[in-house]
């Protein structure tokens, strides 16, 4: 009986183990914003599948990959649409977004985010031979027709620029490169990264950086920071800052570089 008894104990921590090992952290991504994230049709050392089918890649992917081993965790990427992502999370979706998502003020009264794992500032990306190519302040973009994401920083900060023709904003990057290309606008307000990656992609685009003083203003350095958005009050909040702080520089430097290297062209 004893025997019995004991086997049966070994056999329920075996499988609790088991289920333990088998811990999944859902990640969310909307798999079309590169060299932060992306969607492509086939699988490499890099990528993650998507649960719609597909693989993922891009520095958040990648962040998020290097977090979950930390973690002892499996990753699974789940595509959602940029104005989904934060429903998915508190109705439980997802357990994080890893979306180029920077905490701002508005969204952390609906969740809570991780330490930055990426900092960066704002730039426009205009045509190359474009009349707005060799603008060196905001007010250079005078009358010019700038876009951003919808529901970004990128969106809102378009209101500093004197006299700007500011359009309905869009909901892709992939949106804003076809409006770009086709004329309908005259740049629009992306990061940096976002920015380079869009030139190797587009190799007619360039993008307008600014000195300081002379480009966005902004009272929250968070605004072009980007973190891992959580639920409020979330026990993973803790263990992913964790993760993150043996991430160093360096190698977060490496990771934005291969992913600017590795990132599909714009069809």
């Amino acid at each position: 009986m004893r025997k019995r008894l004991f086997t049966g104990i070994l056999t329920a921590l075996m499988l609790l183990t088991a289920l333990a090992g088998a811990e999944t952290l859902r990640v969310g991504s909307e798999c079309l914003y590169p060299p932060f994230n992306w969607g492509q049709n086939e699988e490499n050392e890099f990528t993650v599948p998507v649960t719609s089918g597909g693989f993922a890649d891009g520095y958040d992917i990648q962040i998020a990959r290097m977090v979950a081993e930390k973690l002892g965790m499996d990753l699974e990427v789940v595509k959602i649409e940029w104005e989904g992502l934060i429903l998915a999370l508190t109705s439980g979706k997802i357990d994080a977004i890893f979306a180029g998502m920077s905490p701002t003020a508005e969204r952390k009264l609906m969740i809570d985010f991780s330490v930055p794992y990426y900092q960066s500032d704002l730039v426009i990306v205009v045509m190359k031979d474009g009349p707005y190519a060799n603008a060196k302040n905001l007010s250079d973009f005078s009358g010019a027709k700038i876009t951003g994401q919808l529901s970004t920083v990128h969106y809102d900060v378009i209101d500093q620029i004197p006299g700007v023709d500011k359009q309905t904003a869009m909901e892709t990057f992939p949106a804003m490169i076809v409006a770009l290309t086709s004329g309908r606008i005259d740049g629009y307000v992306s990061e940096r990264p976002g920015a380079q990656s869009a030139m190797i992609s587009n190799p007619e685009f360039t993008f307008v950086s600014f000195e300081e003083g002379q480009g966005f203003a902004s009272a929250n350095p968070e605004d072009t920071a980007v973190a891992v958005g959580l639920r409020k009050d979330s026990d993973l909040t803790e263990r992913i800052n964790a993760a993150l702080a043996e991430i160093s520089q360096e190698t977060r430097d490496e990771i934005m570089l291969g992913a600017m290297k590795r990132q599909p062209l714009s069809e």
